[in-house]
């Protein structure tokens, strides 16, 4: 079958009138690689179907969360019993407290865990707990990391160690803006240079362990232990935004693999199964400050919901229970990984491909990238060229050069086969378009 997109064409067209953009998350509107998104109407297992009867094997596995795969029998099966007892109570459940449990048995920094609904929830009120604990204002913040969109971290970095805070989006006050120091990641003197300066009321450093939202980025070895040393000298806290790489890079997150004890940890994707939750959780003596417990105050009328803690424990009793179950996924990743770059090499391209557990990302450029700067130097034209041969060959890639990708335990050799050979027939076309640009 011919490959369109004529149905997503006008359908992208009609939710044009109605949602700003067509879309309800930026990333979703291809705006990063041109072209029409494909609007899906089902998945199952490692492919996702769109309404024009394309089918994709699946890398953005709803952006992180399908680490299982799609409609995965077992939590389908947990979400209709959930279903027929009520959507949603506004009280306590057994599910909330049995979900705090399995996580808190995963992630040992963890001892006290609050629920919510999204990544941005949690990272808001992860620091807003930290300057209420450490009494001050400061946070610090890595370019490149995302962590929601609240006020405090749409940021950029300034030009220089000490530069405070310059929105990143029109609506956040400056004065917000000017409590967030941005600094590169992977730089420990940089850091060491802003602590120097603003030690004494900085509250807090938040940090994607391992970033996935410049492109996958890799910490240097010793750098985590850095950061940490830092924030205990200066008596601030160290959150880790594990939203997207907790689950995913270990069972224990990243945290797991480096060896580091954060104060503070925020989750999110992996813990809902594919519905909306998020949660933070730390330190006892930290987290008893937040309401009813303590002074810090944080409500929500879905947090706990109970069909998202459904979803959540069958899919994480299902990663603890399955035998060799991440050993398998992050050996499958590897071969996928090593498979694409033996095809780029074939054409002469030499790349950089990152891999963090289940997690991988390519960058079409020569230089090692290591941070938000190195990231930007990528040839974005010639990834775009890339994502939409492989679309059309029927692999379905995050729309950016700067987004990670993930595997699932639904992926077959098959399909690892298939998008190894539909990404030679993708090199192909972005080796015509080098071809072009020379001439």
């Amino acid at each position: 079958m011919t490959f369109t997109l004529k149905k997503s064409t006008a359908a992208f067209a009609e939710a044009k009138r109605y949602i700003p953009g067509g879309v309800n998350s930026p990333v979703r509107s291809f705006r990063g690689v041109g072209g029409t998104p494909p609007f899906i109407a089902k998945a199952a297992g490692s492919r996702i179907y769109d309404i024009d009867g394309n089918a994709y094997i699946d890398y953005v596995g709803s952006w992180g969360p399908m680490i299982l795969g799609h409609a995965h029998p077992e939590v389908l099966g947990e979400l209709k019993e959930a279903l027929e007892r009520g959507t949603s109570y506004g009280a306590p459940t057994l599910l909330e407290t049995e979900l705090a449990r399995l996580i808190i048995e995963a992630v040992p920094s963890v001892e006290l865990i609050r629920f919510v609904n999204s990544g941005t929830e949690a990272t808001m009120s992860a620091l807003r707990l930290a300057r209420a604990y450490t009494k001050r204002n400061k946070i610090v913040k890595f370019a490149g990391c995302y962590h929601g969109h609240h006020d405090s971290l749409l940021v950029k970095a300034g030009s220089g160690a000490t530069t405070l805070g310059v929105p990143d989006s029109p609506g956040v006050p400056s004065t917000i803006a000017g409590n967030t120091l941005t600094v590169e990641y992977n730089d420990d003197e940089e850091l060491a240079a802003v602590f120097e300066q603003h030690g004494e009321d900085i509250a807090a450093v938040i940090i994607e362990p391992v970033p996935g939202n410049m492109g996958l980025v890799l910490p240097r070895p010793g750098y985590l232990e850095k950061v940490r040393a830092i924030t205990e000298q200066y008596g601030a806290l160290l959150i880790f935004d594990e939203v997207m790489s907790g689950f995913r890079v270990a069972y224990g997150g990243a945290q797991e693999v480096y060896k580091i004890t954060p104060d503070l940890t925020c989750l999110g994707k992996v813990i809902g199964g594919g519905l909306p939750a998020a949660a933070y959780g730390g330190r006892q003596e930290i987290m008893e400050m937040i309401a009813p417990a303590g002074p810090v105050y944080q409500a929500g009328t879905l947090s706990g919901n109970p069909l998202a803690m459904a979803a959540g424990l069958a899919t994480l009793r299902l990663l603890s229970q399955t035998e060799d179950f991440y050993e398998k996924v992050i050996t499958m990743t590897a071969a996928l990984c090593a498979g694409i770059q033996a095809q780029a090499l074939a054409y002469g391209f030499n790349f950089q491909f990152h891999q963090a557990g289940t997690m991988f990302g390519l960058f079409f450029s020569d230089k090692t990238v290591y941070d938000y700067n190195s990231a930007k130097q990528s040839d974005v034209a010639a990834f775009n060229i890339f994502f939409h041969a492989m679309l059309a060959e029927g692999v379905y890639l995050a729309p950016s050069q700067f987004e990670a990708a993930f595997m699932s335990g639904a992926h077959t050799h098959a399909d690892i086969g298939a998008t190894i050979a539909a990404s030679g027939n993708a090199f192909a076309k972005v080796a015509e378009y080098y071809r072009q640009q020379k001439h």
